[in-house]
Formats: C-alpha cells, structure tokens, sequence
C-alpha cells in the first residue's frame, strides 16, 4: 500500500512545484507590463518638479504622443526644479541628449523645458526642428507659453506649446530659412526645390534637348555630291593663307603689391554676410556638452 501511495504524492509535489512557478512567471510578466506601461506613459513628460497634477500629465502625455505621430518630431516637455548648476539651456540640451531623444539619424525633434530652479522657460531643437522653428518661432513661442505661466497655469502653458509645434511643422521650413553656428560662424543655407521650379526646369531642359536633336537630325540628312564636297574644299582653300612675323615679348617695370589681412576683416565680412540674410529665417544653433547642434532659446518668468 505504501509503495503504492508514493507515485501519487510525487506526482503531486510536482503540480504544485509547475503550478507555483507558472504562478511566478504570471506575475513577473503582469509587473513588466505595468513597468513598460509607466515607462510608456513617461515617454513625452517629465513632470520632476511636480507642476502637473496626475490627470494634467496624463492629458498632457496623449496630445503629445499624437503631435509626436503627427509631425514626426520627438516632443519631449520637463519640468525641474535642480538645474544640477547648469543654465536652463545647457540642462534642456544634456536632457535630449542624454534621454536619447529625437527621430531618425539626426535626432529630431524639441523640448520644452520649465526651469523653476533658474526661474526660465527654454526651447531645444535637434535635426529637422533646427530649420523649422527659427529664431523668430521660437520668440513667439515663448511668448505664448510665458502668457500661461505669468499666470501660474503650466499645464496650460505646455498646452499652448504642443499646439504651436503642430501649427509650426504643418506650416513648414520658411523660404531662405539658415542655420547660423553663433559659435563658429558658419551658415547652413536650406535649398529645396518646389514643384514650380522642377516643372519650369523640366519644361526648359525639353525645349532645349528637342532643339539639339532636330539640329543634329538635319546634319545627318543632308547629303552632298562629290562635285559639291569638291567645290566646298576648295572654296574653304581658297582665302587660306600662312603668315610669319617675329615678334618678342619684353616684361617692363612688373610691381607686385602685398598686404596682410587683418583678422577683424574676416571677422566683418562673416558679420556682414549673416547680416545679408534675414533674420526672420535664421535659426542660430550652439553645442551641447555632447558636441551635438541644438538650436533655441530661453526667457525667464
């Protein structure tokens, strides 16, 4: 009988030993869900200094996945309240950079940045959003969202930011739109062609191949006798002629006037040629501690 009751009971230590570790898969897999799910639901918003309230953040976090989807920009809004020493625009940098923001190989996108640690309100673009949100958008912007926070409303504030990134890249990349590296000087000037010019391009490259092949078309043609061919050598003959003269080349008097170029020249010839651009088109750009681009800006409340 004993021998008999001890497969059974084996059995069943094992049931239960599959059944706890099915029990433990099931609840290790449910908690990664709800991790991924609160690591999802942080994606766009970093609320640290706790300026939101929990349903703010979470409206705040489905209009900006949708603008994100919508405009294929990576839009990223923070808050803080210890800029860790850094100025505002320093921290918004090294915070994309560091979170590995941005879409495609150039790291688009922007962030909107609440320091209340240095009391300022900061824009950071990367990649694409460099060229669309120019020196000028951005001032406007950040008008738009001090308006919200002068009134002590960040939610509202940030609200106003997503709309006017939507507004913006839906408007797209103003005609003559540069970047200009306030710290090195050099200019990045936006080139397109719209379908006008390619049409205008087109037409004219047509027009002129057609003219080119129906000239060569009656070149071929043509044919001439051995009579014509005769007269024609021989009339090309006939005023042909061979001169001969001695002449001689004397270098007189050669001068050769040097000067230095003083640096400050350069300097002003590179401040006039930003200068010759418009300023409603500039997007000035900076390096990030990273040494990646970001364009900009900052206004403190």
């Amino acid at each position: 009988m004993r021998g008999a009751v001890k497969p059974a009971y084996g059995r069943k230590r094992r049931l239960a030993a599959a059944g706890m570790l099915a029990s433990l898969v099931l609840t290790a897999l449910l908690s990664f869900a709800e991790s991924a799910e609160a690591w999802a639901a942080a994606g766009h918003i970093y609320d640290d200094a706790w300026l939101f309230t929990d349903r703010e953040a979470e409206e705040l976090e489905k209009a900006a996945a949708e603008v994100s989807d919508e405009t294929g920009l990576d839009v990223v809004i923070v808050t803080t309240d210890d800029a860790q020493g850094k100025d505002s625009q320093e921290y918004a940098d090294d915070f994309y950079d560091a979170g590995g923001f941005g879409k495609g190989r150039d790291y688009s996108g922007i962030l909107y940045l609440i320091d209340m640690d240095n009391r300022e309100l900061t824009l950071s673009t990367s990649g694409e959003a460099i060229r669309i949100f120019t020196d000028s958008r951005i001032e406007t912007m950040l008008d738009h969202v001090y308006a919200e926070v002068s009134d002590g409303d960040y939610a509202a504030s940030a609200e106003v930011f997503l709309e006017d990134v939507g507004y913006y890249v839906q408007a797209g990349i103003v005609a003559g739109q540069y970047n200009y590296d306030t710290e090195t000087g050099q200019i990045s000037v936006y080139r397109r062609i719209t379908l006008s010019e390619f049409l205008l391009a087109a037409g004219i490259a047509l027009i002129v191949a057609g003219i080119a092949s129906r000239n060569v078309v009656r070149q071929y043609n043509m044919e001439e006798n051995a009579q014509q061919i005769a007269n024609h050598n021989m009339a090309y003959r006939a005023d042909s002629k061979f001169t001969y003269d001695v002449s001689r080349d004397s270098l007189i008097d050669k001068f050769v006037t040097t000067a230095i170029i003083a640096a400050a020249a350069s300097s002003a010839s590179r401040s006039s040629h930003s200068s010759s651009h418009s300023s409603s088109s500039r997007s000035s750009t900076h390096h990030s501690s990273s040494g990646r681009s970001h364009g900009g800006g900052s206004r403190r409340f």
